[in-house]
């Protein structure tokens, strides 16, 4: 672990690439509202300090002990928190790529089978093979040269290790066609590339070859929301990202993001965030000039 810290000592208070591909690093107090996003799929490792998750009405919170894995896209509410001893939280994250865990999948002489089921997002301890495939891959930060011949091999490693333990099941259901967890996720990217539209549950279901009730029993499973309250909270979340970046007013983000009424909007908005966008927007602003 001590190595991994070093390794990523260089992350900033924000996502920060690290020339690997698909491999990136955060450290310090990040600003809130950066927290509250749409999720890639990912397996995230923390290095130091802890983290809060909380997708729909399910909340995690893991540390060093432990790691996560998303495996399909999905709105989350996040809060860091720094070590006991007062180091900055640390941690680094490998975006998932669905083409090359069915390539690996291919190659495993059997069917890796894991102990959970259900949700598209969860956490399980950390052991040691899998710190050693992060400290391979991370040690190529230092060696750029090699990260062409050796990060693919690295990057199925650690795919390898997270497939042996707990939440396998996660990465082989997401690459394999026929899995609801699968269907369901094709119904997730549809509603992330058409938040704006209005949507029908029955062409959801359509879309993901299962009957409509079979569907909203998977969806709340994978997603802890339901189809509409999915949309809602992609919506809202844009809306803040929107907000934040001075991109117009509430009124018009909130037309823009596909609500109909600014007062819905607002009452929405504030029953997530907290705040209605006025005032959550100083608020994000003072957290900014603070970073």
């Amino acid at each position: 672990m001590q190595e991994l810290r070093r390794l990523a000592s260089g992350a900033e208070n924000r996502r920060t690439e690290t020339g690997i591909p698909r491999v990136a690093m955060v450290q310090g107090e990040i600003p809130e509202h950066l927290l509250a996003a749409v999720y890639d799929p990912m397996v995230n490792l923390i290095l130091t300090g802890s983290k809060t998750m909380t997708v729909g009405d399910r909340t995690f919170h893991y540390d060093p002990a432990t790691y996560f894995v998303m495996s399909v896209g999905l709105p989350a509410v996040g809060s860091v928190h720094p070590a006991a001893t007062g180091e900055p939280y640390l941690a680094v994250s490998l975006t998932l790529d669905a083409a090359i865990v069915a390539a690996l999948i291919r190659d495993l002489p059997v069917e890796v089978r894991g102990t959970l089921s259900g949700s598209g997002f969860s956490v399980a301890p950390v052991n040691g093979e899998l710190l050693d495939a992060w400290i391979r891959m991370l040690r190529l930060i230092e060696r750029p040269d090699e990260i062409a011949a050796l990060a693919p091999s690295y990057e199925r490693e650690i795919l390898f290790r997270v497939l042996q333990g707990p939440l396998g099941w996660m990465l082989r259901d997401v690459a394999s066609p026929d899995t609801a967890l699968s269907r369901i996720g094709v119904a997730i990217n549809w509603i992330r590339r058409n938040f704006t539209e209005q949507i029908r549950v029955e062409a959801l279901a359509e879309m993901a070859a299962l009957s409509v009730s079979a569907f909203h029993r998977h969806f709340k499973a994978v997603t802890a929301l339901s189809p509409l309250q999915f949309q809602k909270r992609i919506r809202l979340l844009h809306a803040r990202s929107q907000l934040i970046a001075g991109q117009g007013s509430a009124t018009s983000i909130a037309f823009s993001v596909g609500y109909e009424s600014p007062n819905q909007f607002s009452r929405e908005y504030a029953r997530l965030f907290g705040l209605p966008p006025s005032r959550d927007l100083v608020k994000a602003t003072r957290a900014l000039r603070g970073a």
